[in-house]
């Protein structure tokens, strides 16, 4: 491996001496061709794959504007020194994104085969967060690095984020051999579901069993494992994570958890064979972690012979499984299957690259009040060979504010910094009085001798000067009421602030932010005050004007002719009731051939995924939190079809069979297939679906032979109105029909915006019911399972932010985070990310996520909001009892106070001891000697735990050994067998919840307990 090294390094050395330009670098798909086993798809944001490459690595869009720029790769130089370049242009990205945020918009392929990884557009199972329901895109600069030298950035994947192609062109498919590589970053992983790279679906669906073949890293256990706790270098395969023979472990497939950067290996097919490798990328060869028989092969045909589809992904599973993490660097896949002595030689050309941590770095940053100080670390890593001499750090800041380390803006460092030591200096940093938001930027410069020049580096990092005024309380619904929302806010402040004019921006995990209220001018929060902002009953669907005697809104529940409404301050009665809104939709998304279509501006007709609620004469509303447009539909024509063949067609077939044709109709053009054996259709006619149904007849004959299974789409015919678009828009946009509304007695005398609160005091069960009344309605509602809540000031600085979801896990599409650049700021948004998890609803006056005590804020949204611990009583409870069983005890302590059972039973009690979970019953009669217990329910067990089984002469405890559990009950082992027989419908149990004092009333099973309420307007109690 050395000699290897050296034989790069030595010509390059050669030509620098003689002073002439060195040629490019073999890359690792020259390695890939010269072996016959060529690259369909190379990918990377750090370097050239190809010697010849030099066209772009990737593409970075700017927040700001929404522009883009390719950024491409550095020439080869003769001075200062001898440099093959090759690798990407980092300078070009810093400098099209000073001052703003880019993300990653596109990765380009480098094979010439046109498989560029783009945006993922939505899985039908696990939607992206982002507008349309796509994956949102990597923010450029969270992954830097150096290779060879040179600054560069991976692309960092956190949950929710993800690239796909779905109309690649000649990758293998079915069981046709290939190789595939990818290099990551080590110490960045998760348990999601699934940090992959590699042949997958066409279609963001899980299509079955060994229908893919990818790279995989992190530490999900759900399908398989490695040896240790992970991570594991695994291979997905479809509905599996394999790192052998075995569907479960593989001793052999260690935990990789000292590289820093890493390079995984998947080779398979042409047979019943496949390898799975990996190796330090830095240094050192690849070691054999599995070579042998396809999983299972043995026994059945799951992954023999294969099923591959022929499309690429980075950073989801096949179905869009999107909960996982990692950052990646490069990536090829080969038609062919590479040797070891092929994939030996790549990974001799990784750590030749000289892959390596970034040069410059800061200590997080968080959040400043005016006036505070708070320390920054700059630190500098010699990455070269060589040391380092006249290194100076210094910290640039936006204007008025402050950074000094020992009395001077910046340090230098006397002594010579050796390759691979680092130096660190902390700024002391102060805000002014003025609060805003911006860049600081940690720069460092220092000499190489062998360079004859100084070098530079920087890194920048947001920060903000906000006033301290918290979302200090948020309930997202109960379930009584879904509606009964509010968002507390908290002055944490030592004076009062003027929240003149702030607004707040919500934005539901898969839509785009809309404004939610805009505060009044003349608004003042004293120190330690709070303002509440309530759901109201119903709100506009669509901007209202001045004149206007006719409003669109999202509910009419609880109205009624006659009532009054209050329409965001203007008072009016219901004169005719009318439709409410419809669900959004999108414009459609052609997820296999696409992922976009984009409809011009002066259009007249789009092109929608569902045309459900449109009716002729009522209002369109076109790209709700996007370019808004307000039209009258004039025509209802029929929705997109996103289909798959239900049967096989052969080439010069003028018939096909689809699994859905409700929505096909003569004349529609139909794009079947993708990638290189796409063809376009014309339906003739088309009649029921099904492999044994009619199916549609084309006006032409098939080109190419399709198999059952392959994608077929058709735009439908869509909805028309007047007037035509002012902007151009695309797939994912949000529309919607806007119903027939609400007819007031009198025309409005002002202007109100899209979400204004619509309140009728008579509505009973939509909306925030109190106590106590709101400061101020919102009228568009929150998502009760992902989404952001964003609170701005005034110039538009972010003052706080909730980024909320499920909890990160290991399965397919948990933990997604759908604002990054908020999600950034509030937390550190490493590994499986960090942010608020939504606590499954109860009744009464339900759960929510607080701050405690209020206004405690360390910017870590996963840590900074609590909430109100929750269970049921599974077998219920008789009035008297002095111990509950629960099905969880997670938040509960002895002293505690809960609330057990909701409105007219509702009673309170005092925990004095708290034992274990669980709380089930015997599902069928068992025998003495037993070790085997049916159950109706595993909620709450564990192994080792001690439970009580039945009562009276017949009450015994056991210790479980192992449980067993899915739908419809399940199994407890215990370790010793049981020694009384108990008949189906005895109570097996943990030693649950003792009270201070009996309950005064009975309980029904499913009853739950609660450790408090949501407190709105007053202290939290968590």
């Amino acid at each position: 491996m050395k000699m290897r090294i050296l034989g790069v390094l030595i010509p390059v050395l050669a030509l620098a001496l003689a002073g002439a330009t060195p040629p490019r670098l073999q890359g690792p798909c020259d390695i890939y061709g010269a072996a016959g086993t060529p690259c369909v798809a190379a990918h990377s944001t750090t370097r050239a794959l190809y010697a010849a490459y030099s066209g772009p690595l990737y593409q970075v869009k700017r927040a700001s504007d929404g522009k883009t720029l390719d950024i491409g790769i550095l020439p080869p130089t003769a001075s200062p020194i001898a440099d093959s370049g090759g690798v990407a242009d980092a300078a070009a990205q810093d400098a099209f994104c000073t001052n703003t945020l880019c993300v990653i918009n596109r990765i380009y392929d480098q094979s010439g085969k046109g498989n560029h990884l783009l945006q993922s557009p939505p899985g039908p199972l696990f939607p992206g967060p982002a507008k349309g329901g796509f994956d949102t895109q990597p923010i450029a600069d969270m992954a830097p690095i150096t290779i060879g030298g040179h600054k560069a950035y991976g692309v960092y994947i956190m949950p929710g984020m993800g690239f796909r192609n779905n109309d690649a062109r000649d990758l293998a498919i079915n069981d046709e051999p290939e190789g595939i590589y990818y290099v990551i970053d080590g110490t960045h992983y998760d348990s999601g579901c699934c940090f992959d790279y590699g042949n997958s679906s066409t279609n963001g669906r899980a299509v079955g069993t060994g229908t893919m073949e990818t790279t995989y890293f992190g530490t999900a256990t759900a399908w398989g494992s490695g040896d240790g706790p992970g991570p594991w270098i695994m291979a997905d395969l479809e509905a599996g994570l394999f790192s052998g023979y075995n569907a479960k472990q593989n001793p052999g497939d260690p935990t990789i958890d000292s590289w820093r950067f890493v390079t995984a290996v998947v080779d398979g097919g042409g047979g019943n064979k496949w390898d799975l490798r990996g190796g330090n990328a830095q240094k050192g060869g690849l070691t054999t972690f599995y070579s042998g028989i396809r999983p299972g092969s043995r026994t059945n045909s799951s992954y023999y012979p294969m099923h591959k589809q022929g499309a690429i992904l980075l950073g989801i599973g096949g179905d869009n499984g999107n909960g996982s993490a990692g950052t990646f660097y490069e990536g090829v896949m080969t038609t062919g299957y590479p040797t070891e002595a092929t994939t030996d030689e790549v990974q001799a050309n990784v750590v030749a690259a000289r892959y390596d941590v970034q040069r410059v770095s800061l200590s997080r940053v968080t959040t400043f009040t005016p006036g505070s100080t708070q320390n920054v670390t700059a630190t500098f890593t010699n990455v070269s060979e060589v040391p380092a001499t006249g290194v100076k750090l210094s910290l640039s800041v936006p204007a008025g504010w402050t950074a000094r380390v020992s009395g001077s803006v910046s340090k230098t460092f006397d002594a010579p910094v050796a390759p691979g030591a680092s130096v660190s200096a902390a700024f002391q940093v102060t805000s002014p009085s003025k609060t805003g938001a911006g860049f600081l930027t940690g720069r460092a410069e220092w000499s190489i001798p062998t360079a004859g020049r100084k070098q530079f580096d920087a890194i920048p990092a947001r920060v903000r000067n906000v006033l301290p005024v918290k979302i200090n309380e948020v309930r997202l619904g109960t379930t009584t009421n879904t509606t009964d929302q509010f968002i507390e806010l908290y002055n944490a402040g030592s004076s009062a602030a003027d929240l003149s004019n702030w607004t707040l921006v919500n934005t539901q995990s898969q839509w785009a932010g809309v404004k939610l209220a805009t505060i009044p001018t003349g608004t003042r929060l004293e120190s330690g005050a709070y303002y509440l902002l309530g759901l109201s009953g119903s709100g506009l669907a669509a901007p209202a004007t001045v004149g206007a005697t006719t409003v669109q809104v999202r509910s009419i529940i609880g109205l009624a002719p006659g009532e009054k409404v209050d329409i965001d301050g203007e008072i009016r009665t219901i004169a005719k009731m009318g439709t409410a809104a419809a669900a959004l939709t999108t414009v459609f998304e052609p997820v296999s051939t696409g992922p976009w279509l984009t409809v011009p501006a002066g259009s007249t007709n789009l092109p929608v995924t569902n045309a459900a609620g449109f009716s002729v004469g009522e209002k369109i509303g076109i790209d709700i939190g996007g370019n808004y447009e307000l039209a009258t539909v004039t025509a209802v024509g029929q929705a997109a079809t996103q289909t798959t063949l239900s049967a096989a067609s052969a080439a010069g077939a003028t018939n096909i069979k689809v699994a859905a044709s409700d929505n096909v109709r003569p004349g529609d053009t139909l794009t079947i297939g993708t990638g290189g054996r796409k063809e376009i259709a014309t339906v003739k006619s088309a009649g029921s679906s099904g492999a044994s149904g009619a199916g549609i007849d084309l006006a032409a004959p098939l080109k190419f032979d399709h198999a059952a299974g392959i994608d077929v789409s058709d735009v439908g015919t869509g909805i028309s109105f007047t007037p035509a678009t002012r902007f151009p828009h695309v797939s994912g946009d949000a529309v919607q029909a806007l119903g027939s509304g609400l007819t007031l007695d009198r025309p409005l005398a002002r202007s109100h915006e899209y979400g204004a609160a619509v309140v009728n005091t008579q509505a009973a069960t939509v909306g925030y019911q109190g106590p106590p009344a709101p400061n101020q309605w919102f009228g568009g509602t929150l998502s009760a399972r992902a989404g952001s809540i964003a609170l701005l000031d005034a110039a538009g600085a972010v003052v706080d932010a909730m980024v909320y979801g499920s909890q990160q896990s290991s399965s397919s599409g948990n933990g997604t985070i759908t604002s990054p650049e908020l999600a950034t700021l509030e937390g550190d948004q490493g590994k499986g990310g960090c942010i608020v998890v939504v606590p499954l609803p109860i009744g009464g006056a339900g759960r929510s996520r607080g701050r405690f005590p209020n206004g405690a804020d360390a910017d870590s949204n996963c840590t900074d909001f609590q909430t109100q611990a929750s269970a049921f009583l599974p077998l219920g409870a008789s009035a008297g009892a002095t111990n509950i069983k629960v099905g969880n005890m997670t938040g509960f302590t002895p002293g505690q106070k809960i609330l057990i059972d909701t409105g007219a039973n509702l009673e309170t009690a005092v925990i004095a001891t708290v034992g274990t979970a669980g709380a089930s019953t015997v599902r069928t009669d068992t025998s003495t000697g037993a070790t085997v217990l049916p159950v109706a329910s595993g909620m709450g067990f564990s192994a080792g735990q001690t439970i009580t089984v039945d009562s009276g002469a017949k009450q015994e405890t056991a210790v479980i050994a192992s449980t067993a559990f899915g739908r419809g009950g399940g199994t407890i082992t215990v370790s010793v067998p049981l020694t009384a027989t108990h008949s189906a419908g005895a109570q097996v149990s943990g030693s649950g919840i003792s009270l201070t004092a009996p309950l005064s009333k009975t309980h029904a099973g499913g009853a739950q307990i609660a450790s408090g309420v949501p407190t709105p307007g007053a202290p939290n109690q968590f």
